[in-house]
């Protein structure tokens, strides 16, 4: 069995004295683990860096065992994510998020996403919405995907300000008003055409995904919220000239509109 792709470094772990197990991301073959030797060589070290762009060659007896790749750069972006705050969190978080993922399950819309994230999380807005939005897609991809086009109780389509925290659904200003503390804000950005993204509306988001991750994810699996997750937000905020981006809903109360 052999194939050979494109992916981008996720990690590695080391094994042995010269050897290390490398992860990587790529578009047909989901994430995928294989052993690499020499990756603890000086030629090999700075190629296997979370956020490098690669060519993998892989090859096993058998499809279901580790098997052996060899790696060759394509674009090494390490350097450049781990001078910042956002860059370094952000790839870490990035990372751990895919590892909620079976190994070698597709998913090519995640896979495009991260690579088009990588390259831009240098713009502390929009690399906040990038990964927002990564976060939203995630959900989709692993079963709880949000539906934020239409308003649960009245199907309309305009002046959606919240989410139902029961069912994930867009609310209408209206609608919601008489449950307005119960439900999570949602970012004008994420549904109103040509809105754009601030601080404020980072923070509404984060904590509009984090309510979601945690309840249909972490908590299911009994695992917690990222480490890198809220240094990325604080960063991302920072940058953005605010101390931490401002939002009152992380612990919204369970609540759902009638209907």
């Amino acid at each position: 069995m052999q194939w050979r792709e494109e992916g981008i470094v996720l990690g590695v772990r080391r094994l042995g004295e010269t050897s290390v197990v490398a992860e990587l991301m790529t578009r047909e073959r989901g994430r995928h683990l294989g052993l690499v030797r020499g990756g603890r060589s000086r030629r090999q070290q700075p190629v296997l860096q979370p956020g490098n762009q690669v060519e993998a060659s892989w090859h096993a007896r058998l499809d279901e065992h580790m098997g052996t790749m060899t790696i060759e750069p394509i674009e090494l972006r390490a350097a450049r994510l781990m001078e910042t705050p956002v860059g370094l969190h952000g790839i870490q978080l990035l990372a751990a998020h895919l590892r909620l993922l079976p190994e070698r399950d597709p998913h090519p819309r995640l896979y495009d996403g991260l690579k088009i994230i990588v390259d831009h999380l240098d713009d502390p807005v929009q690399a906040g919405e990038l990964v927002l939005r990564f976060e939203i897609a995630l959900l989709e991809e692993l079963g709880f995907g949000l539906d934020l086009e239409t308003c649960a109780a009245t199907g309309r389509r305009d002046n959606l300000v919240y989410v139902s925290p029961k069912s994930g659904r867009a609310v209408s200003a209206e609608a919601g008003l008489p449950w307005h503390e119960k439900l999570l804000a949602l970012p004008a950005f994420l549904g109103a055409e040509g809105a754009r993204a601030d601080a404020t509306a980072l923070g509404d988001g984060f904590a509009m995904t984090r309510y979601f991750l945690a309840r249909h994810v972490w908590s299911p699996r009994a695992i917690a919220e990222p480490p890198s997750r809220e240094p990325l937000i604080t960063a991302i905020a920072r940058q953005n000239g605010v101390a931490r981006p401002p939002s009152s809903r992380d612990d919204a109360a369970l609540a759902d509109l009638p209907g």
